[in-house]
């Protein structure tokens, strides 16, 4: 009988699942999805391959089960952090920084594009772990549109821009580079949906 990892059969199963998305995280730093198999994922883990086969039928649905575990986390730490925050300007500018926080392995892999080597089925789950994410923007946006904050604009193509722009955007790890880039960024963004970023930074500075 293969060994229980800690105290009961939903933590085995919770463990082995976290070892499996480490692994595939891990994995997506320096080799492309379609060079990965199961069995690297396995092995990474310290897991036996057919034990993955108890939580995961195929490579693909591990994708998909760590995308959903990332998003959801990503999406509850984005609320915390709106929570106490009420201008809409502001709002973005939160969102911009934890968007820069976020660290899309399953986008920076090397090796072909995702959209490339995944099912097509694979791909409309992963588009509605994106959408969670455009949502919460949108809701910004509209908030700021209805305050008079922000321009009105279309959406729907206002929102995946700025996703896109932020999803590629690569920011170094630490030092006065990543300062910069994270300043630029988050001007760029303000600028694109129609904000001055330095009245804002004048309007905090003056505590109107």
């Amino acid at each position: 009988m293969p060994k229980i990892i800690g105290s009961s059969l939903a933590e085995h199963r919770e463990q082995v699942r976290h070892r499996l998305f480490t692994a595939l995280s891990t994995l997506m730093e320096t080799s492309g999805f379609d060079a990965i198999s199961l069995a690297d994922i396995a092995a990474r883990a310290g897991v036996g391959r057919t034990a993955v086969y108890n939580h995961f039928p195929d490579k693909e649905s591990v994708l998909l089960g760590f995308i959903e575990h990332e998003t959801g986390a990503y999406v509850a730490a984005l609320e915390r952090a709106l929570a106490d925050v009420d201008d809409p300007v502001d709002q973005l500018r939160v969102y911009v920084l934890q968007q820069i926080q976020l660290k899309r392995v399953y986008h920076l892999a090397p090796g072909p594009d995702l959209r490339t080597v995944v099912s097509r089925a694979t791909m409309e789950r992963l588009r509605d772990h994106i959408d969670q994410v455009e949502q919460m923007l949108r809701r910004i946006l509209v908030l700021g549109i209805a305050t008079g904050r922000l321009p009105r604009q279309d959406l729907d193509a206002v929102v995946p821009l700025v996703n896109s722009c932020l999803a590629g955007r690569p920011v170094p790890d630490s030092g006065p580079a990543r300062d910069r880039a994270i300043e630029a960024t988050v001007g760029f963004v303000m600028r694109a949906v129609g904000v001055d970023p330095v009245t804002v930074d004048e309007r905090q500075l003056t505590g109107v």
